[in-house]
C-alpha cells in the first residue's frame, strides 16, 4: 500500500488550498477489496461551495501535476459542495479517466459512503449526504442492469475486453444481491455469489486470477470463447432480473 498512501498523500496535499470540509474513499478502498495496481482509488471530495471557473482549474492542474506519480491513472473524485449533495440527479464537476467531466453521485455511491466510507480528511459522510431513500437504491441498480448494461450484452466487440467482462459479471452480482437482500456486496463477495447464479465458472475463475491472483497466460482463442460465454449468460439473467423486481 506504499504507492497508494504516497499518492493519497500527494493528492490530500494538493486539495489542501481548496479548504475541502471532508473528503472520503468509497468502492474497494473502503470496502476491503482493494489490490494495489488493479483496484481504481474512488474519491469523495466535499468543497464548502460548487466549484467556479477558478475551482475547476485549479482541480485540473492538480491533477494534471499527479499524471506521473504511480497509480494517478486511477485516482477518480467527484466533488461535492453541501450546497448541492442532496440534489441526486445533479451532475457534479469529476475527475475520471484522467480527464475532467460532470456525472452524478449515484444512489450506490451514497449507500456506499454511508455503509462503508472511509474518512480521509474532515466530516463523515452522515454529516453531509442524506440517507439513501427506501426504493431508491433498488430503482437505481434494476434501471443501471435494465436500461445500460443489458443493451450493451449485444455488442459483442465490448466482451474481448478484460474490463468489460469484470465489470460487467460483477455489477451483475452485486445488483442481484442488492435487490434479494437490500444490501451492497464488495466485488470479492460477487465473485463468491456468481456460481450461485449460474454463470460460467470458467469466466469467474479467469476473474478471480487476474484481480486477486496471478494472471494466468491463456491462449488466442480464449477472449472470444470467453466473450460468448458471458453474453450467453449476461443477457438472460439481466432479463430475468428485471423481470422479477
Amino acid at each position: 500500500m506504499q504507492q497508494t498512501d504516497a499518492l493519497l498523500d500527494r493528492f490530500l496535499a494538493g486539495l489542501a488550498p481548496a479548504s475541502p470540509l471532508a473528503v472520503w474513499a468509497h468502492g474497494s478502498l473502503a470496502a476491503g477489496d482493494y489490490v494495489e495496481g488493479r483496484s481504481d482509488l474512488d474519491l469523495i471530495a466535499v468543497l464548502p461551495q460548487p466549484p467556479g471557473p477558478g475551482a475547476v482549474w485549479r482541480v485540473a492542474v492538480l491533477h494534471n501535476r499527479l499524471r506521473a506519480a504511480p497509480l494517478a491513472g486511477g485516482l477518480h473524485c467527484t466533488y461535492l459542495s453541501p450546497d448541492t449533495a442532496d440534489d441526486t440527479g445533479r451532475c457534479h464537476l469529476t475527475w475520471a479517466h484522467e480527464r475532467l467531466l460532470r456525472r452524478p453521485a449515484t444512489p450506490v455511491t451514497r449507500a456506499e459512503l454511508h455503509t462503508s466510507g472511509r474518512v480521509l480528511r474532515g466530516a463523515p459522510p452522515a454529516d453531509v449526504l442524506p440517507p439513501v431513500r427506501d426504493g431508491e437504491l433498488a430503482a437505481f441498480v434494476l434501471r443501471d442492469q435494465r436500461d445500460y448494461w443489458r443493451p450493451y450484452v449485444d455488442r459483442a466487440d465490448l466482451w474481448t475486453r478484460d474490463v468489460w467482462v469484470d465489470l460487467g459479471m460483477l455489477t451483475h452480482a452485486r445488483a442481484t444481491v442488492t435487490l434479494r437482500e437490500g444490501r451492497l456486496i464488495s466485488k470479492r463477495e460477487a465473485l463468491d455469489v456468481l456460481p450461485g447464479l449460474g454463470a460460467p465458472e470458467e469466466v469467474v475463475e479467469d476473474i478471480r486470477a487476474r484481480r486477486y491472483g496471478r494472471p494466468v497466460t491463456a491462449d488466442a482463442a480464449w477472449p472470444p470463447r470467453r466473450a460468448a460465454l458471458v453474453r450467453r449468460y449476461l443477457g438472460p439473467a439481466i432479463d430475468a432480473l428485471a423481470a422479477g423486481s
